[in-house]
């Protein structure tokens, strides 16, 4: 039998979600939260054989998510279940720690293949992501949306920043000084060819239609 963590804030995503599981997992045990603490609660109380895992939750903490979670259970697959554009965001939290990134938008097949890949082999990537992957090893290759470039604690700020955080505000969320703070976003400002956070948010949105 395998044990089984879905943390996701809507219901109707995580009914439709564990009535797949059990397609692929007719014989399981799964629990649920709905917010980033509810789920650190459960990943400290039971044995898990998969997380999957929203980005965009209530209380929730980003990249550190993942780091948090191997802390309390090491070697549990995670795999990241997420509306956030794969293109961009997949290959960080890969690189944070997570075993696979899979887009809301997917298939109902390509769901059962990517919950059936990262419990027998321990990871799963989308032709998307094999493509971002093998386009960031070729010098050169980086082209088109200028988000791909940002690093992922420049990732991390610019989610901040368009949240209306401040620079103090961020510095204490992501345990780093302000000035690094201050480093951060004019990188992100120089990237993405802004002066100001609303043109940031101005641009970022273009950029994700």
């Amino acid at each position: 039998m395998k044990h089984i963590l879905l943390v996701e804030n809507h219901s109707v995503v995580r009914l439709a979600t564990l009535f797949i599981i059990r397609d692929v997992l007719p014989v399981l045990t799964s629990w649920e939260a709905d917010n980033f603490p509810d789920a650190l609660q459960v990943v400290s109380a039971q044995k898990l054989d998969l997380i999957l895992l929203d980005i965009n939750i209530p209380d929730g903490e980003g990249f550190q998510m993942i780091g948090k979670f191997r802390r309390l259970q090491p070697d549990v697959p995670i795999m990241v279940f997420s509306a956030i554009d794969e293109e961009i965001y997949a290959l960080h939290y890969l690189k944070a720690g997570a075993n696979g990134f899979l887009s809301k938008s997917s298939s109902t097949q390509e769901i059962r293949t990517a919950i059936a890949a990262v419990l027998i082999n321990g990871r799963y990537m989308s032709e998307i992501v094999q493509h971002a992957l093998l386009s960031s090893n070729i010098p050169g290759a980086r082209q088109g949306n200028p988000l791909t470039a940002l690093s992922q604690r420049e990732l991390e700020v610019m989610d901040l920043l368009l949240q209306g955080k401040w620079t103090k505000e961020i510095a204490t969320f992501l345990n780093i000084t302000g000035s690094s703070v201050s480093t951060y976003k004019a990188r992100i400002f120089e990237k993405l060819g802004v002066t100001t956070v609303i043109e940031l948010y101005q641009r970022v949105a273009a950029l994700r239609e």
